[in-house]
């Protein structure tokens, strides 16, 4: 059955009709758009709030640019489905983050209009800057465009690219998308001084304030063609001054700056030499137009100051931005989330189970510091942060300056933890290893959401970890298979006396067949227990022909294909979790490849390096190579696409079903 679309988004070619519109047809297309995407999101899960914010930017963006020509470039990405909506997707939108349907980012194979794949932050004023002096080497015309959250704006990348492109003065237009968010509330002075008055005073969040008011006729103004020649003139008469000439203009000139910086929150972008213009009314396209007409016609780089509301146009969201940020399906009439179907895993979950552990922990700890990057909510935090408020540190999108910081915590005396995405994590590898590593310091880096994430894709996935990580000298690694083993990881790294990481996966751990889960089902748990490294769990005693060791949340998975094989076949195979990464059980697996025949090595990550590499390393080092088969298990060498993860896990053979397969066929190739 086709996508049913809303009347006037129906009828329009799009994104060709969109500069036509008249503004009550615009107002229409605005609701329209919302009422699709909330549509959509409410069914397949995905960034609710953020694209809400930006409906309004995006018409205007599309009544002034030609997106097949003009480059648009959105940092982070998570914004873009009104984008994908008016650019020539609307049919498939339903299809929005299935598998082999539209990607929730901008994807340069999906469209000529998505001028440049993007999912992490800070990365669209490099990329727009590059393109831009692209245009100019190529003698081309057309305009390019960033538009930046003031989230994504604290990224170091950001300012490295501010700084480079005000330095070359290229024709290229930022757009700052104002929501005082980034997935939590923005922190940090980037934040206080946009959204401060000139007297120190928080200013207001809407736009159309007399101070905000002033300050956009000033900014705007200040750019005409007009204004820019007097200043030219006026600068000549200065300097024809004789003797005090230079002198006079540099009074003058820091008199307007002086005067500027008093109504305007732009001298931070000037700084930069950007033009800047704003803050505008994010919400108004009439407003918008305008102002990104103004910005087209200037021979050099210009920063737009736009104030959206996050959730803008659905009242849960408006209200919880921050939950709204990025959902499961839920009821669009209630903004509730759906029940999980029966067959999903029904354990508190990784992220809450590191949450519940840590507050127990720093309950008697004082030492401990949890440090996330914009992700309380995501990273189980937010209990932390509510009830240890001074030891809880959000440092916004910059993970690098988290680890850093970090270390110079630990160098203290302190345990800092770092909650990160596994993805997001790759940007401090520098930093893993010079700052932390090196030197021993005792950081305990939680890497959230390894191995499939899902729906969010190749950009999300984390999928190299265990190859990165475990080459790093001076780090322990460990993958622990469901909740009660994270906390019991977390206690021990707080023990150990150098750096720790610990890897897990987005969800839960516990399948309802399986009684293998750690004992303890509260979270946390009544008792911590130590968990030596380099040491791993015996999960099923076999026959002794054939053992799965299986990596992390893959362990429980194969315990219960092994179980499976064995009510089919009668071949009952061992079942080994290995629980380190680094250092690895050696004892224990030197130990499953003398006495086996074959070894089944499993893991959620790229086999290129990883886990079964790590194995198969130790097994040539005890020459223990040759007679033993050996087969692996993981993600292949390509990005995995989006769609939902229990999915790739089947197409990629890791699920239970996949596990068995290989099992069986395992046992099969024996004599």
């Amino acid at each position: 059955m086709p996508f049913e679309l809303p009347p006037l988004l129906a009828s329009l070619c799009l994104p060709d009709d969109i500069p036509g519109l008249t503004p009550p047809q615009r107002a229409i297309l605005a609701q329209e758009v919302r009422d699709v995407i909330l549509r959509v999101v409410s069914q397949n899960g995905g960034h609710l709030a953020p694209s809400l914010g930006v409906v309004e930017l995006t018409i205007a963006l599309l009544a002034v640019f030609d997106p097949r020509r003009d480059a648009v470039v959105w940092d982070v990405g998570h914004q873009a489905y009104p984008w994908k909506l008016l650019t020539g997707r609307a049919d498939r939108f339903d299809t929005l983050r299935r598998r082999g349907g539209l990607s929730g980012f901008p994807h340069r194979s999906e469209s000529p209009c998505d001028a440049f794949g993007v999912g992490h932050a800070s990365t669209s004023l490099s990329a727009a800057l590059g393109m831009a002096v692209a245009r100019d080497l190529q003698g081309g015309d057309e305009h390019v465009t960033a538009v930046i959250g003031d989230g994504a704006l604290t990224g170091g990348m950001a300012f490295e690219a501010l700084n480079q492109a005000g330095g070359m003065g290229k024709r290229l237009i930022v757009i700052l998308n104002d929501n005082s968010m980034s997935i939590a509330p923005s922190v940090g002075a980037l934040s206080q001084f946009l959204h401060e008055n000139p007297l120190g005073l928080r200013s207001v969040t809407k736009s159309d304030g007399p101070p905000a008011a002033l300050s956009l006729f000033l900014s705007r103004n200040l750019l005409t063609k007009r204004a820019r020649q007097a200043k030219q003139r006026m600068a000549g008469l200065l300097l024809s001054v004789p003797r005090i000439g230079p002198q006079l203009l540099d009074m003058a000139q820091q008199g307007e700056l002086s005067f500027k910086s008093f109504f305007t929150p732009g001298t931070l972008f000037e700084a930069f030499h950007f033009n800047y213009i704003g803050p505008i009314d994010g919400h108004d396209i009439g407003q918008l137009v305008r102002h990104l007409e103004t910005a087209k016609g200037l021979e050099a780089p210009v920063l737009l100051h736009v104030r959206t509301r996050k959730g803008r146009g659905y009242a849960p969201a408006e209200a919880d931005p921050e939950r709204f940020h990025g959902v499961s399906g839920f009821s669009p009439d209630t903004g509730r989330p759906l029940s999980p179907p029966s067959d999903e895993p029904q354990g508190p979950g990784y992220s809450c189970a590191f949450g519940g552990a840590l507050c127990k922990l720093a309950e008697s700890d004082p030492r401990i510091v949890a440090i996330t990057a914009a992700m309380p909510e995501g990273t189980g935090l937010s209990d932390f942060r509510e009830r240890f408020p001074e030891r809880f540190i959000d440092v916004g999108i910059c993970e690098e300056h988290a680890v850093t910081f970090a270390a110079g915590l630990a160098s203290r005396g302190l345990r800092p933890v770092v909650a990160v995405y596994s993805t997001f994590m790759q940007r401090a590898y520098d930093q893993i290893i010079h700052d932390v590593c090196l030197q021993k310091l005792p950081v305990v880096l939680c890497l959230d959401r390894a191995g499939l994430v899902g729906e969010d894709g190749p950009t999300h996935h984390g999928a190299f970890d265990l190859s990165w990580l475990r080459v790093v000298p001076n780090l322990s690694l460990a993958a622990p298979r469901d909740e009660g083993e994270l906390a019991h990881a977390l206690y021990t790294a707080l023990k150990l006396d150098g750096p720790t990481a610990l890897r897990y996966p987005r969800g839960r751990s516990r399948l309802p067949a399986s009684p293998f889960a750690a004992e303890e089902v509260c979270v946390p748990p009544r008792q911590f227990r130590f968990l030596p490294p380099g040491s791993g769990e015996m999960l099923l005693e076999g026959e002794g022909r054939v053992c799965v060791v299986a990596a992390g949340q893959r362990a429980l998975p194969a315990v219960e294909a092994a179980q499976r094989v064995a009510a089919k076949s009668g071949r009952r195979a061992s079942v080994f979790d290995p629980r380190w990464i680094k250092p690895l059980p050696e004892a224990q697996l030197l130990t499953l490849a003398k006495t086996h025949e074959a070894l089944l090595l499993v893991e959620e990550n790229s086999l290129l390096g990883g886990f079964s590499s790590a194995v198969l390393e130790l097994l040539a080092d005890h020459d223990l190579s040759g007679a033993l088969k050996v087969r692996r298990l993981g993600l292949p060498d390509r990005f995995v696409p989006h769609g939902e993860a229990r999915g790739l896990r089947a197409e990629l053979g890791l699920n239970v079903d996949g596990i068995a397969a290989a099992l069986e066929s395992l046992f099969t190739e024996l004599p």
